[in-house]
């Protein structure tokens, strides 16, 4: 019998199972995340498994870890300050696919250099610039490089990345390792983002081997992918950016393994994200276009899946504007005060109180700060630093570290970076107003509501009467973001058939009249057409509700809390590798590779060249994910064209997958 061991790490729990021989789950548990120290929260549901199932640690034949650290980081605009090398580009090819924004104040050296299309240089690489940027004081944690065509011909980027690693010592992203696809901008993206990653889930692995080490399981530990499949830990370690999703793409394959579901929407609400994805036949979708989450859409294979900044911990805002007045959740996760409480009992009810006594609803009522200790502050302006100073890692109220207006611009940036933590009212601190959860402090959760529900309206109102009522106004809207993010999903795979955008279709106001039933001169009904399985710890208490809005059946598996911990040792190992032949002339036939174009006077002959080579890095990807009994397929794209009677071959793909089970120990 093997017990494998499956751990998620979420942005507020971290949850734990042991599953016996891929068949039965003996063993499920709940920590509390500690980004502080992610190994308390790891330990913590690891030795509750453990005591619970009475397994001994040296059975455990398999550790898996999904997370969806790198999914929130991205969602709240979090990472570490990066550098970017943009190679035989221009200038304004920075406001491609938002690479611009998402640089936002990080440094970047658009330089000369590049490739053409068929992989010879286009221009010289300007090594003398990038050694002259270098050496000026840029404040990194690591560089992203990308270069025009590096997937025809990876030189450029090689190059840098060697000097970089050799002036800096700092870890290197290259775009043509992330994704052989074309599209300079978005591959720089990829990279980009990837940079800003490395840092986060190196430490967050870090923790999980050294915990369980500590546990005595030394199993080796694999890591879940955004498309569902496993790779090792070491392979997570240098491309950080293909574990996002990571977290509900798990979610994902826990579900199908769990209800055996063939076709359905399964909705993954967590503490900072609501994550939606179809099952079709009985397997979550693949994205062609490449994950998208938050705002950037990047070039990484990940689960088809629609990511909302909707969870039980998003930040409540209270609209003072207009006469209705009213709430919207998210897209920020903030610590809810209830939770916070549990840490600074006595600060936070003395704050609360001394709010409620006021006469007049301030601007930061029922809003705490802290910093998190042990993270890189490297880049902060001295304004930043201060206030990071200032506020340290005890427990304040907001308007006591804040001194001047430009201060809260400086601590946006502080959160942002994920160098403070807020805390504020959450759908969390509603479901313990109205006991539907306990496990933190109801009475501190209750004042706080208490302060946003006296808040006025433009018409002069109450935005609720009392905290029970907050509380209710809250989980309405919560219901109502969820449908909309449901809806979105679902018209999102029929868009050509209505020629609207899915957002455009599930917020249109016949859609919204038809989930009420609306009769009046016209009938209108609307709804769902397929059943939703609600994954998630608060799902049970969310979800009823989403099912009675759209009208649809909702599923609630048993170990539904754990779905991502659950999915997290049920997958596989499953390498992509994607290759290209290209004709530049007639009779000639290039492979691009790693090590740079190689020609061939027979298209077969070239094919047949890229296969093998795409085969073994494969193959030997696999194996250094840990695959055992490896499955290798290939599948060819060409494209030809009519020319003068006869057919011209113009460029061809192949794509390689070798799959298999992990490999397990004992």
């Amino acid at each position: 019998m093997a017990l494998l061991l499956g751990v998620d790490t979420g942005g507020t729990y971290t949850d734990a199972v042991l599953i016996r021989d891929d068949r039965e789950v003996i063993a499920t548990a709940k920590a509390l995340t500690t980004r502080h120290d992610l190994a308390i929260g790891i330990g913590g549901a690891v030795e509750a498994v453990l005591r619970q199932s009475g397994a001994p640690p040296r059975e455990i034949a398999m550790a898996s870890l999904s997370t969806t650290l790198a999914t929130n980081a991205l969602v709240e605009g979090q990472g570490g300050r990066a550098g970017l090398v943009y190679i035989g580009f221009r200038e304004r090819d920075l406001e491609g696919h938002g690479l611009r924004e998402a640089l936002g104040r990080d440094p970047a050296l658009v330089i000369a250099g590049g490739h053409t299309h068929a992989g010879s240089e286009a221009r010289a690489l300007d090594l003398d610039a990038l050694g002259a940027w270098l050496e000026s004081d840029l404040g990194v944690s690591g560089f992203a490089v990308a270069a025009q065509f590096a997937t025809r011909n990876p030189a450029h980027e090689l190059a840098a990345m060697e000097m970089i690693r050799e002036k800096t010592g700092r870890p290197v992203s290259c775009s043509h390792q992330l994704s052989a696809r074309l599209n300079g901008p978005k591959r720089a993206l990829t990279a980009l983002l990837n940079a800003r990653l490395i840092g986060m889930i190196a430490r967050l692995i870090d923790k999980a081997e050294s915990t369980l080490k500590g546990f005595g399981i030394e199993a080796p530990l694999m890591v879940v992918r955004g498309d569902g499949a496993l790779i090792s830990a070491t392979q997570a370690r240098e491309r950080p950016i293909e574990t996002i999703l990571s977290g509900p793409a798990a979610s994902i394959v826990g579900a199908s393994w769990m209800t055996g579901a063939d076709h359905a929407l399964v909705s993954d609400i967590g503490g900072t994200t609501t994550d939606v994805a179809l099952l079709r036949d009985g397997k979550p979708l693949i994205d062609p276009a490449g994950a998208r989450v938050g705002p950037w859409r990047t070039m990484v294979e990940a689960v088809a899946m629609r990511t909302t900044g909707l969870g039980g911990d998003s930040e409540v805002h209270v609209n003072e504007a207009g006469l209705a007045g009213g709430i919207t959740l998210g897209p920020r996760r903030v610590v809810p005060v209830s939770l916070m409480a549990l840490e600074a009992p006595a600060l936070v009810e003395k704050v609360l109180e001394e709010q409620l006594r006021s006469d007049t609803p301030g601007e930061h009522d029922a809003h705490f700060v802290r910093a998190v200790p042990g993270l890189e502050a490297d880049g902060l302006h001295e304004r930043e630093r201060a206030l990071l100073e200032r506020i340290g890692p005890e427990v304040h109220p907001v308007q006591v570290v804040l001194r001047t207006r430009m201060d809260m611009a400086s601590l946006g940036r502080l959160v942002a970076r994920g160098l403070v933590q807020m805390s504020g009212v959450t759908p969390s601190d509603a479901s313990h107003v109205l006991g539907f959860q306990d496990v933190w402090d109801s009475q501190s959760a209750e004042k706080a509501l208490s302060l946003l529900a006296r808040k006025r309206t433009g018409a002069g109102t109450r935005v609720a009467e009392g905290p029970e009522a907050m509380a209710r106004m809250i989980l309405d809207q919560l219901t109502h973001q969820t449908g909309l993010a449901l809806l979105e999903s679902a018209f999102a795979e029929e868009e050509e058939s209505f020629g609207l955008p899915a957002a455009e279709l599930a917020r249109h106001v016949l859609m919204q009249r038809g989930l009420g039933g609306h009769h009046g001169l016209v009938r209108l009904e609307t709804g769902l057409n397929l059943p939703v399985i609600g994954l998630g710890a608060s799902a049970a208490t969310y979800y009823p509700a989403v099912g009675a809005r759209l009208g649809c059946a909702v599923e609630l598996p048993p170990h539904a809390g754990v779905a991502n911990a659950i999915g997290a040792v049920v997958g596989r190992v499953n390498i992509r590798r994607r290759g290209t032949v290209t004709s530049p002339v007639e009779g000639c036939y290039r492979v691009h590779l790693a090590g740079g174009p190689q020609d061939h006077g027979d298209a077969e002959a070239a094919l047949a060249a890229l296969q093998t080579f795409l085969e073994a890095e494969a193959r030997a990807g696999a194996l250094a994910a840990g695959a055992g009994e490896i499955h290798v397929t290939a599948t060819r794209e060409v494209t030809m064209a009519q020319a003068e009677a006869r057919e011209v071959f113009l460029e061809a793909t192949i794509i390689v997958e070798a799959s298999g089970r992990p490999r397990i120990t004992g």
